[in-house]
């Protein structure tokens, strides 16, 4: 599965289950461990896990691996490792926190609107 499908993928399922605010920023030139990260948001706990859930299943189904998952919707906050692809499922609150998106600031941003519903 190339990281463009796996992208496609993982942006198609999160907004399947209304994920907010899905950013993906191109690492590669500024990681050394992903090639792509993705931020989102959840309304709740229960939103969020449903998401977690949507992808996972998604990326098994399409053939893809996924390495490890972290984190609970109770959290505030799941990490989904799929090797080259880092998502980050996190509460509003979470993600003002750590500012994800403002500490990989070099990153380019990857335009992800034509996989998203209106």
């Amino acid at each position: 599965m190339t990281n463009e499908l796996l992208l496609q993928t993982v942006v198609t399922a999160a907004d399947d289950k209304k994920a907010l605010d899905i950013v993906a920023l191109d690492m590669r030139e500024v990681s050394g461990v992903m090639d792509t990260l993705v931020v989102m948001e959840g309304m709740n706990s229960r939103q969020i896990d449903a998401i977690v859930d949507n992808i996972t299943e998604a990326i098994k189904k399409n053939g893809g691996d996924i390495h490890g998952v972290e984190g609970a919707g109770a959290d505030g906050w799941v990490l989904i490792d799929l090797v080259d692809v880092v998502i980050n499922v996190m509460t509003h609150d979470a993600r003002l926190t750590y500012r994800l998106e403002k500490l990989w600031h070099d990153a380019p941003e990857i335009d992800v609107t034509a996989w998203l519903t209106d």
